[in-house]
């Protein structure tokens, strides 16, 4: 006859009091991080769940008021700048009892919103949600009944905080580089997203830099703006049409790397000494490796997602006011724009 070992009993919270030798309630308090506990209550239970291996059920802490974890929508899951952030958040949050949960929510308001809601259906405690195409009052809605960051979106809200990189400046640099290496015919290649007239986007407030920079330049008569998505493909697109004209720009300012990727793949290949000058954004990893040498805008994505996070937790903690961070971006200049304008 085999033996057959009984399964091992999960640890419960009352285990974990009489491991610290409290009440109930007390670790029941301690769990919630409710005010109220001495540090040395509060050492002890945390010590004898860290013993005992203690997990409580998401269920019980969801009934408590509390799940532990906070949910992050991601809007394009290929995009490499994206896997910087949750970098950025998964660091901020190691240890503070909460774990992050990644939502990929697609590139459209509806399969957003439709992510946005199981987010809330499953209780987590907070959102970070990244480069959302959802609108002012859909997020004021959100951030009414659960805390929330948004990574990507400019200026101030009511009622979540915000995270974004200054990109007017980071678009004057590129701008500033490009006409110093000799180029006047420089395309600004945005992205083309279901909300074209949201002056709070980045793709929009990069567009202005762009705009700004060519005209403070002299160069108003060679201004030339071409949406296509931020991705392979789209980056592709643009440099199908870009190839097909019969001017074609010296230079290529890219609002993002993975777009720079595909018109790198599209205006590079056989091209010779005339391929154009190119600058993406982002500065993803991918940009650094010597067979692609892109010079790209550093916007700090890690930074960014780290401090999205911080300001989260800080919600968590009772903070309501609404908080605004812009980090400053710098150009990193590689073999992709260097050399004089052909």
């Amino acid at each position: 006859m085999t033996d057959t070992k009984p399964a091992e009993r999960r640890p419960t919270i009352r285990d974990v009091a009489a491991r610290a030798q409290v009440s109930t309630a007390s670790a029941s308090l301690v769990l919630r991080k409710a005010p109220g506990i001495s540090d040395e209550t509060r050492q002890r239970v945390e010590a004898a769940m860290k013993e005992l291996g203690y997990r409580p059920m998401a269920s019980a802490r969801g009934m408590r008021g509390k799940t532990f974890t906070l949910g992050v929508l991601v809007s394009d899951i290929q995009n490499p700048f994206f896997g910087m952030l949750l970098d950025g958040v998964a660091a901020a949050v190691a240890g503070s009892g909460y774990e992050p949960l990644v939502g990929p929510a697609g590139p459209t308001r509806a399969t957003q919103s439709r992510m946005l809601e199981a987010m809330r259906d499953r209780q987590m405690d907070g959102l970070v949600l990244i480069a959302p195409h959802l609108r002012e009052d859909d997020l004021e809605d959100v951030a009414r009944h659960i805390p929330t960051v948004v990574i990507g979106r400019h200026g101030p809200a009511d009622s979540f905080d915000t995270v974004a990189g200054d990109d007017a400046l980071g678009s004057r640099l590129i701008v500033d580089h490009l006409v110093a290496q000799g180029h006047q015919r420089i395309t600004y290649v945005t992205h083309s997203g279901p909300d074209p007239d949201d002056h709070r986007r980045p793709e929009l407030v990069r567009e202005r830099g762009y705009l700004d920079a060519m005209r403070a330049h002299g160069l108003d008569e060679f201004i030339d703006v071409v949406p296509a998505e931020w991705s392979l493909e789209g980056g592709r697109r643009a440099g199908e049409l870009l190839r097909g004209r019969d001017r074609q720009p010296t230079a290529i300012h890219a609002g993002a790397d993975i777009a720079a990727f595909g018109l790198m793949a599209e205006l590079w290949t056989d091209a010779g000494d005339r391929r154009p000058a190119l600058v993406g954004y982002d500065n993803t990893p991918t940009a650094a490796l010597p067979p692609v040498g892109l010079s790209s805008v550093d916007q700090s994505g890690f930074e960014m997602g780290r401090r999205a996070a911080a300001l989260l937790l800080e919600r968590l903690d009772g903070r309501t006011e609404a908080r605004h961070v812009v980090t400053t971006p710098r150009l990193v200049v590689r073999a992709s724009s260097q050399g004089d304008a052909r």
